[in-house]
């Protein structure tokens, strides 16, 4: 059985006191309340900044054995540089990710909608990628669909993302390998659409890949109380 990391993009919410985290709850104390519900989280802000060396190492110290942060890598390489010519921000980039040490969870390269397909460049790009840590990328130009191959071939996994504007489709499948990376943005889920997410989920379990899934925070918490519910449900079977 492959191991299922289920959480949210994101802890940080006073929004969530109420709906998840306990009215009174101290911002500090936020990590560690959620760790003791979730296996995982997306941490979408390192997207946008460096993150200091002090907030990953408290990070580390106050999340249980087991718990992985995932971490989205810099605009600067996937928007700014658009994956060409990235490897001293790449290697920059990995050696502060490293703090985490084995906290450390996959690296999302979420790509901007205007990149469209280039095999050389993404061969490039994988190939420097040390096999040390877990990678998946998010491309969002249709041309990608060709780059699933060369993902796999390179131990890279391939995510899959549902928005409101680009549901997932009922036969659709997911793709297993190395391991599944799914991001379900969509502002709401009723109990059928989360049932069928949980079958998909359990059977790339049942076949031996890992599977992170985080779903979308917005205002009303909602996304953690979709997260506790697929976890019951994939555990249900």
């Amino acid at each position: 059985m492959g191991e299922l990391y289920l959480g949210t993009s994101g802890f940080a919410y006073d929004e969530w006191k109420g709906p998840f985290y306990p009215p009174t709850l101290k911002a500090r104390d936020m990590l560690p309340f959620y760790s003791s519900r979730f296996r995982s989280v997306e941490v979408n802000y390192t997207f946008r900044q460096q993150p200091a060396e002090t907030t990953l190492v408290a990070w580390r110290a106050a999340t249980p054995d087991g718990f992985l942060f995932t971490l989205k890598a810099h605009q600067r390489i996937t928007h700014w540089m658009r994956l060409a010519g990235a490897d001293e921000a790449v290697s920059t980039m990995l050696d502060r990710f490293a703090l985490l040490g084995e906290r450390l969870g996959p690296i999302l390269f979420q790509c901007p909608p205007t990149l469209t397909f280039d095999q050389a460049l993404i061969e490039r790009f994988l190939g420097f990628l040390p096999p040390t840590y877990r990678y998946a990328f998010e491309f969002r130009h249709p041309s990608w669909d060709e780059a699933r191959d060369v993902l796999r071939a390179q131990g890279a996994a391939w995510c899959t993302a549902e928005t409101d504007e680009a549901p997932f489709p009922e036969t659709g499948t997911i793709a297993s390998a190395p391991f599944v990376y799914l991001r379900l943005r969509k502002t709401a889920y009723e109990d059928a659409e989360l049932e069928a997410w949980s079958r998909r989920v359990a059977a790339a379990l049942g076949e031996g890949a890992d599977v992170f899934c985080y779903f979308k925070h917005e205002d009303k918490g909602a996304g953690p109380i979709l997260a506790e519910r697929m976890a019951a449900l994939v555990a249900a079977g």
